[in-house]
């Protein structure tokens, strides 16, 4: 089947997984997985207690009802909390922390950043409700539009319209890059819909006590229609008779003229994903290694601080052939980091090393041709220059979508090294250990070590000569057993 627009695909494990692609002529877009056992909490908005005030960091820990009290930056803080109306002192953009708030004080707070094993939710004051066309902000009196929308007659009339609104006192609106050429029905309905939702927020804020749940992000399956259904979209399939249900009924208030746009797959012979070829695009996400069309690769090694991706190229002979090379494979390495950076939504800094070009106009256009792939990203991505060593630094927004962060965890050996200790050393350190203790002249005799199997019979295979050595030279016997 030849697809000439957008498909989107949503498989349903039902309390188990949500998995969306959007496929174009059976090549994957896009992909985003999220798994139901894993509570995801980002986004939702909490009423909370404060619980103490960090003067040093200038932050207040707060407790919204998780095991770990969520971060909240003075930044993040709304001055609408403030108990007192001091004002930043020179050279300073706020008040000390600890001069405007207190502990015990009830603050209406929304996810920005998950809480981890080591640390708890990154917090603010600063709410955002996303709809189909725009966001609202309450406590930030804006309109403003997507920076993707770049025709300047589009964005004064989307300005207008927002503004012939009139919005409520103390709202604001971000106007979604789908908004572009969107009529005014369509961006009020919306506009209705996410007032009614902020009511609704405000009214349980003052009946419910904190800490506690005042809003719950929508799962995977509804976020794909409200954040990712564009207008090239021709079909949604949904493989869950219930869910495929739920999402026509929003579907056809988002685009009231295109019925029979959700389309219910039931077949127990052939998986949705099989259907339309998809399966093995899935699996490269995961490879660190990924092969270009001229036979070189890209290489993705993620670290704590940021993401390297080097740039190998295929086997060339001459130098005239290794320059054509070299700006060949560099060329199709900036399509397909695009691609691979949306597809793992790979978040912060990130470092490309680029095959060396000595002609600076090579360089030039290389980065000109990355840049053009990425601007197909919703996440928002600052490209520098190549560097005289060939090395290209780009910022990218995480989107929090991730199907990397959702499927794999810190691997247990190698804690995300991706080493792990080599069984020679291992044994080393063991004998070093044993030599140590029996050289003692108060060590018991036989001198007992409990080892893990695989361990055990390396020594006694490997090492038992050196065993022996030691038992001869002290006169006391070693016992090496398995747990």
């Amino acid at each position: 089947m030849a697809i000439k627009r957008r498909q989107m695909l949503i498989s349903i494990l039902p309390g188990e997984l949500i998995e969306v692609a959007l496929i174009k002529d059976h090549t994957l877009d896009e992909y985003y997985v999220e798994m139901l056992s894993t509570h995801k909490i980002k986004r939702n908005i909490y009423k909370g207690v404060i619980h103490n005030i960090d003067t040093s960091l200038q932050a207040a820990f707060v407790n919204y009802g998780d095991k770990k009290n969520g971060f909240l930056q003075i930044d993040e803080i709304h001055p609408d909390y403030y108990t007192s109306d001091l004002r930043p002192q020179k050279g300073q953009k706020f008040p000390p922390i600890q001069r405007v708030l207190k502990p015990g004080q009830e603050i209406l707070v929304q996810i920005v950043k998950e809480p981890t094993e080591n640390k708890g939710a990154f917090l603010t004051t600063y709410l955002t409700l996303p709809g189909r066309y725009l966001v609202l902000t309450p406590g930030k009196e804006q309109v403003a539009i997507s920076r993707k929308i770049e025709d300047d007659e589009e964005r004064q009339r989307l300005k207008m319209v927002i503004n012939e609104f009139k919005l409520e006192p103390g709202l604001g609106v971000i106007v979604r890059t789908v908004s572009e050429g969107q009529n005014k029905t369509n961006l009020f309905r919306d506009l209705q819909f996410l007032t009614r939702l902020w009511k609704d927020i405000k009214k349980k804020a003052m009946e419910e006590s904190a800490p506690c749940l005042i809003y719950e992000e929508k799962d995977l399956a509804f976020r794909a229609i409200r954040d990712y259904l564009t207008s090239d979209v021709k079909h949604i399939w949904v493989d869950n008779k219930d869910v495929a249900r739920k999402l026509e009924e929003y579907v056809n208030l988002v685009f009231p003229r295109r019925k029979n746009m959700v389309k219910c797959y039931l077949c127990d012979e052939i998986d949705l994903f099989d259907k339309f070829h998809i399966k093995d695009q899935i699996k490269k996400i995961f490879d660190r290694r990924v092969k270009l069309p001229s036979g070189g690769e890209i290489v993705i090694d993620q670290t704590e601080a940021l993401t390297a991706i080097d740039i190998n190229s295929a086997k060339v002979s001459g130098e005239s052939s290794f320059k054509d090379m070299a700006y060949k494979t560099n060329l199709e390495a900036t399509k397909e980091i695009a691609n691979q950076l949306r597809l793992r939504d790979i978040g912060g800094q990130i470092v490309i090393d680029f095959i060396e070009m000595k002609d600076k106009k090579y360089a030039r256009e290389v980065e000109k041709q990355l840049k053009t792939y990425l601007k197909n990203d919703k996440a928002r991505t600052s490209v520098g220059k190549i560097s005289k060593f060939g090395l290209l630094e780009i910022v990218r927004q995480k989107m929090g979508s991730s199907a990397i962060s959702s499927i794999y965890k810190e691997c247990p050996k190698c804690k995300g090294m991706g080493h792990v200790v080599s069984i020679e050393w291992r044994a080393a350190q063991v004998l070093k250990n044993i030599h140590k203790q029996i050289s003692k002249q108060d060590s018991p005799n036989p001198l007992e070590y409990i080892l893990e199997k695989e361990l055990c019979l390396y020594l006694l295979n490997n090492k038992k000569q050196t065993l022996i050595d030691m038992e001869k030279k002290y006169h006391k016997k070693i016992l090496i057993e398995e747990i």
